[in-house]
This record gives structure tokens, sequence and C-alpha cells, in this order.
């Protein structure tokens, strides 16, 4: 069925394709000024577009007679009537803006006319939603990056931003995104865009542009508007009163209707919202156009100058529906990198209350169509779009010449990389990836190659060769898959290694710099390694949207490493503790899992990415590991069941919480470093959902459950309290519980080769993290509630930094 109405829906695009270019501009009549953003509309249809910032537009049409409207608040209508039958262009709609006599505002003592105007606004608004079952359109979305530097992106969407850019450098544009989509949506929630054509400049891979009309944007017909993460009530939302603060600047109209131009601001300036100007019409209170900012409040850590927002809405069978949503962004970061990001859409060809098969939407809330990248310039001519200004067309034309230019070795290197781009999809390590130091290895070198989204983005492969100078011995790390399907959702994969292993590696959330930089700095190693050899085989695959399978067989022998260096820059009369041992012996093992996440996703073209949209959300995982002497010739029985589960909750305002639970049940002889360590950190040092006072390693086993819940109460908590000076820092602070059990068995415990802690009865933590909004740094403070001992309170440094 849902094949069908996809065919049907978009077989009709394709008959109803507009064949010729009208183009114009609209001006105001009496000034000449260009009138940026004026809604033009074909007077009968629900064709329309609108102006850019320059005030040119441009219509696709059929061969016909047409009578074109532009409008604009605060000015009369034009009409001009056109015969179609080749491009035009020089159209010129000229404004008058409206001089009918408006009856000042009186405003009586201990009454604000505006309130009474936003109350009828959202009895209005929801009148509207009762009457909204459902509703088709199509859109057009251009987003435009400008920087002080031209840019380059990954396929990831990352871009890297030129440091250290004086305020006087004016921005240049360095990125185009455009999309033509179409939108559907049906009550209660059901949601569905689909990209038709897609295109970009050269300096973007196509995978990034999931720019879509509808969904990504916001519309402030609804109750709350989501921005940087919160939730923000609108301007007619059913809290707005309570809220906001309003009166009305001044009185306009849009030919003979009188629009009212109201302010709006937060009526607490420490709460964060939107401020600027709202239009609402006389008698009927429709919300006809926003034009506003978000306050400093609203923007954690000051991290963007300006985010402002646009909108016009129009009547489509008597709804009011959005017809254009423009964003304008400009940040500078901590003044070393400076942005800008415009996005501009026009939707338009509504169909309001048309019957829509529920069967219709699925998981895929956005899927770009197959030859969405396949689409040519004869495509474009007849498709509705916003037309380039001259600045866009000039960065068109220079950012395609320069992504011609062939690649030099020093184009794409940087010090501050782990890799060197060699080609689009080879590489090789950069010199922060070539070295690492341990107390087993010793100095070691290091040299990556690395082959990624090759053959139609399905085939990645790595290799990674190491010598240690200490133990004298080279390792290598061998891995590759290949993925299959349409949306790449079947992956199979084979690794080859002989390596040294990080003892319980699943649990230090560390990373290999920062572990290096307290060796050779402070003589403090604080992981144990072992050597490991063998192979391992996976397959792994969507069975359902919402559920994916795995199996794989490894095969490997784990050997003991012992400390071969006591090399360090300072603290010489320091020595590094022991390597602990391991189990040695030889692992064959089957592994079977399960994943279920019941999250949406974008169809990008390539891949199935899965998003939340802010929501809350749990996601499930199954593990049994079978280990077995008589059916794989392994040296090791046992059979292991691991369980995990992650939920992500949205509370009030910006406000989450997260809540992670893990437990493992093994039967039989699991060795040493097979055990689950309960997570926890280095002494100064802590990483989110672990334990802050348990040292790295400490508590071990193969009977353990794990809770780890942290509420992010962001800064809402000291504006809450309105705490003078404090609710302005933007101190961020987040609250946390973690409580373990662990044990091992029997068997286990017969062929341990070093002692372990465990937790027979539960143990609990508490404590809590102070951060600022700009700073990627916190300071926590945890405390035991039992099990204590001489180390019952601890303070610790959290950071994303430590994971490098």
């Amino acid at each position: 069925m849902k094949e069908i109405l996809l065919i049907l829906l978009l077989g009709s695009i394709q008959i109803f394709a507009q064949n010729f270019s009208v183009k114009g501009k609209v001006i105001d009549l009496q000034s000449g000024g260009s009138l940026s953003f004026a809604n033009i509309r074909v007077e009968g249809t629900t064709l329309g577009t609108a102006s850019n910032a320059n005030g040119e537009f441009e219509l696709k049409l059929n061969e016909g007679n047409y009578k074109l409207i532009a409008s604009f608040i605060g000015y009369f209508s034009d009409t001009i009537s056109v015969r179609v039958n080749s491009d035009l262009s020089g159209l010129l709609f000229k404004l008058k803006s409206t001089e009918i006599n408006l009856p000042e505002v009186v405003v009586k003592p201990g009454e604000n006319p505006a309130v009474e105007i936003i109350r009828k606004a959202i009895e209005k608004r929801k009148q509207r939603e009762r009457n909204l079952f459902s509703y088709g359109f199509e859109a057009f979305s251009k987003g435009t990056i400008r920087t002080a530097e031209d840019i380059k992106s990954s396929e990831s969407g990352s871009i890297g931003l030129g440091i250290g850019d004086k305020d006087t450098v004016k921005l240049k544009v360095t990125g185009i995104l455009e999309s033509h989509s179409k939108g559907y949506f049906l009550k209660p929630d059901n949601y569905k865009e689909i990209i038709l054509a897609r295109k970009q400049s050269a300096n973007f891979p196509p995978s990034v542009n999931t720019l879509t009309g509808g969904r990504l944007i916001q519309n402030f017909y609804s109750n709350d508007i989501n921005f940087l993460g919160r939730d923000l009530p609108g301007p007619i939302s059913d809290n707005a009163l309570s809220y906001y603060y309003f009166y009305i600047e001044k009185t306009s109209a849009i030919n003979n209707q009188k629009v009212f131009q109201i302010h709006i601001e937060p009526d607490n300036s420490s709460d964060p919202g939107f401020v600027g100007k709202i239009f609402i019409t006389d008698s009927t209170f429709d919300l006809l156009k926003v034009d506003l900012m978000l306050n400093r409040p609203a923007n954690i850590g000051g991290i963007f100058d300006t985010v402002n927002i646009i909108q016009q809405f129009d009547y489509f069978d008597k709804i009011v529906m959005p017809v254009d949503y423009r964003l304008f962004v400009t940040a500078n970061f901590l003044g070393l990198a400076r942005f800008g990001f415009e996005l501009n859409t026009i939707l338009f060809n509504y169909e309001v209350n048309t019957k829509i098969d529920e069967s219709f939407f699925d998981k895929a809330i956005v899927t770009v169509l197959p030859d969405a990248d396949k689409k040519d310039s004869t495509y474009w001519l007849v498709t509705q779009t916003i037309p380039n200004t001259a600045e866009e067309e000039e960065a068109y034309k220079r950012i395609d010449s320069l992504e011609s230019v062939p690649k030099k070795f020093w184009d794409d290197f940087s010090f501050l990389n782990s890799r060197i781009k060699l080609s689009k999809n080879f590489s090789v390590s950069a010199p922060l990836a070539m070295y690492h130091f341990n107390r087993v290895e010793g100095h070691s070198i290091d040299f990556g190659v690395f082959i990624d989204s090759e053959f139609d983005k399905r085939f990645n492969s790595k290799l990674n060769l190491s010598y240690g100078f200490a133990d004298k011995k080279f390792k290598q790390d061998f891995s590759s898959y290949y993925l299959f399907g349409d949306y790449r959702t079947v992956r199979l994969g084979f690794s080859a290694f002989n390596k040294t292993k990080i003892l319980f590696e699943e649990s230090d959330n560390y990373g290999e710099l920062f572990g290096t930089l307290s060796t050779l700095l402070y003589k403090e190693d604080f992981r144990d390694y072992y050597y490991t050899n063998g192979f391992s085989i996976t397959a792994e695959g969507e069975i359902f949207p919402i559920l994916k399978g795995r199996i794989s067989f490894v095969n490997k022998t784990d050997k003991s490493a012992f400390n071969n260096s006591d090399f360090s820059f300072f603290h010489k009369d320091k020595s590094y503790s022991p390597n602990a041992p391991v189990l040695e012996g030889k692992t064959n093992s089957v592994n079977i899992g399960f994943d279920i996440d019941f999250r949406d996703y974008i169809e990008d073209g390539f891949f199935r990415r899965r998003t939340s949209l802010g929501r809350s959300y749990t996601l499930f995982s199954l593990n049994v590991t079978l280990s077995n002497k008589n059916l794989f010739n392994s040296d090791f029985d046992y059979l292991k069941y691991e369980f995990l589960s992650r939920t992500f909750l949205r509370s009030f305002n910006s406000t989450t919480a997260t809540i992670k639970v893990y437990g493992t049940y093994s039967n039989g002889s699991v060795p040493y470093q097979d055990l689950y360590a309960v997570p926890g950190n280095i002494s100064s040092f802590s990483s989110p959902l672990t334990f802050r006072t348990l040292g790295l390693n400490e508590i071990l086993g193969d009977k353990v459950v794990t809770l780890n819940a942290e509420y992010n109460l962001r800064d809402e908590l000291f504006r809450l309290l309105s705490i003078p000076v404090i609710k302005n820092l933007e101190i961020l602070l987040t609250v946390f519980f973690n409580a373990a059990y662990g044990d091992i068995s029997a068997k286990s415990k017969e062929i341990l080769v070093n002692p372990v802690k465990t937790f027979k009865h539960p143990f609990y933590e508490i404590g809590f993290s102070l951060g600022q909004g700009l700073l990627p740094l916190s300071i926590e403070f945890g405390w035991k509630l039992n099990y204590r001992d001489g180390n019952n309170f601890r303070i610790s440094l959290n950071s994303v930094l430590f994971n490098l």
C-alpha cells in the first residue's frame, strides 16, 4: 500500500511539473526599496513562493493565463496578469503602503489590550488544531553557510572552521545546501517527508543534505518550539500569557485587514524565550507573521551572537498554514571562530484535510529518494525554488572551482587531526596518532591505513601497525566490513589481530592520548594490559525496523604482559605498579545478540540514521556468549548473558534524565580478563554514567547489576530559585545516583589469577556536578552511602577532553 501511494504521489508531481520560469521583483512603491520575503501567490491555486533577501522571486508555471498577487504586511497587495508561453523576467510588483485610518490604541489603567488579543489568538490556534486532520505540501529549502575562509565537510556532517578570524573580516558564502521535498501529516502525530531532489556545493557530500521544509523547521502555531535542546513556549502557546509580556507596538494592515504588531518578551528577563514582534489580524485573530530573536538565557554559553526567526502564514481552505521559514544565525565562538547560517524555506501546493492512509507512515520520518542526487539541471528548471542571489551564484562557481583542483598532501594536513587524507576514501595516521606510551610497550610507534566509504559507501577497512620499543613486539590489527541492502542495514565483517589490549577496556572511558600524557608526565599508568591474537567473523543486520540481530564467532589466544619500561619525564624515583597477569589460554566463542530501538530514522539516501528529535526514548540490548571445550575446542566452558538498557527522558524545560541499567550473569568458568568491571574512575578525573567514588576496575565479577542515573538540570534550578547574580551565570547542575551489585561464581573463582573485590550487597553513591555553559569542563562531588572506607568522598574533573 505504501509503495502504491508513494508512486501515485510522486507521479502526480511529474505530471503537473511546471515548465516555464517567471521572474520578478517586489519593491516599495514610494521608496523603490526591495521588500524581502514578500509573499507571491498564483490566484485560484495553492502555488506560491516568497521573495529572497533582495526582493527577487521566481515561479515555475505551465503555459496559460495567470494572475499573480504579491502581498506584504503594511502594504496593499499588487496584482499582475501574465500570459505564460515562454520564460518571463522583469516582472515588477510595486506595493503601496497602507494609508487607511487606523484608530489609536487606547490603553485604560490596569488593562493591557494585547492580553485579550493573545487570548483570542490562543483560542483560534486551538480551533485550528481541531479542524486540521491532515495535510500535504511541497517545499523548497536552501541552507547557506557563511565563514571567513573556505570550509570542508565530512560524511558525518562536521565542518572545519578557521581559528583566529578577526571581527573585521567579512563572512562569505562557503557552503550551500538545497532540496525539493514533499511532506505529509496525519493526526495525531504521523509525519513523513520525502526529499525528491537535492543539490549542494561541491564541498559537501550528499549524505549530509537532509534539509527539509517541514519537520526540521519550527511551526509557531505549535504549543512549544524546540531550540538548542530546549522546549520554549510559543507566542500563542497555552501558557504564553503567564510566561510572556505583550504590548501593542502599532497597528498596521494588509490590504484593508487591520493587523496588530505586538511586542513579545519573557515576563521574567532571566527566563529563556523569544523576543521580538508578532502580527495578529483584528477580528479573526490569526497569527500572520513572527519576527523573533532568541534571548540570552535561551542561548546557553552565549555561543550564538544572534538567532533570528521569521515565519509567515497564509490561508489554505480557510486554515492558516506556514508558507515560509527564515532562520538567521551568527556566532563567534570564544572570539576564535566566526560563522553564520541562513535557512530559507518556502512551502506551497498545500492539500489540506485530504485522505492519507495511515499505512503510508512508518519509522522513516525523512526519506531521500534513490535518484534524488541524479536530478540534472532540467529538473531544477521546472521546480519551484528560491532564486540564488548574485553572491550565491558566485559562491557555487568558486567552491566548484576549488574542489576541482587536485588535492596535495599538505592541503588536509593538521597536527590536530588523527588522520591525513590522501584521497577521498583513503587516509593514513597523522602525527597525533603515531605515538603512544605505556609501561608494558614503552615508547610505541603507530601507523594506520584506512579505507572509508569505498564502493558506493559500502566498504570500510583499517590496518593498524604498532611497534613497542620496550617489549620489542610488532603488533597488527586488521578489520574490514561490507554493507548490504538499499540502506546498508546488513553488515558482514572480519578482523584479525595480534595486539596489546587494554584490560577491561569496555569499562574504560579514557582516551589513549589522555593515558599517554598521564603516564609520561605523572608516571601514573592507570591501566593494565595483555596480549591477544586471533580473528573474528561478524554478521549483523536489521530484522525489523525496531529490531537488529547479530551473530559472531571469535577465536582469540590471550597472554599476560609485564612491565618493560620505567620511563617518565618526571617522578624518576617513583615506580610503576606491576601489570596484572591474565589467565592464559585460547577462547573460541559464539555470540548472539539483539538490539531494540524504537526511535524513528532518517533515510539519507545511503543509510538509516536513528534520531529522537529531542524526545524521550529507550534502547535495549541483549547478548549471549557461549564458549565450549567440546563444541569449539575452547580452553574455557561458560555461558554468559548480558543485558543493557539506556533511557533518555525529557523533563521540564531543558532538563533531561539518563538512566543506564546493565546486567550480566555467567554459568561456568569465565577467565579473569573476560569478567565485567564496574565502570570506575582514576583518582582526580571522572566520566558520565560511571561510579565516581570507585577506582578503575576496582569491582569485578561475572554476576553484576549496575544502575547509573543522572538528572541534568542545566541552569533551570538556579533560574527557578531566582538567586541574584547566580541565576545569570549559566551554572549547569547535574545530580547522579549510582548503585551496583557484583559477585563472582564459584567456578570462575577457582581459576582466578588475581584477587577481586565484589559487592555481595548493593553499593550506593550519590553526587552532583557543576559546570558553566561555555566550558567543556565540570567539577564533580561524589559520596559513598555504604561500604564506607577511608575514601568516602571524592572531588573530580569531568571533561570530554579526557576521551581523546
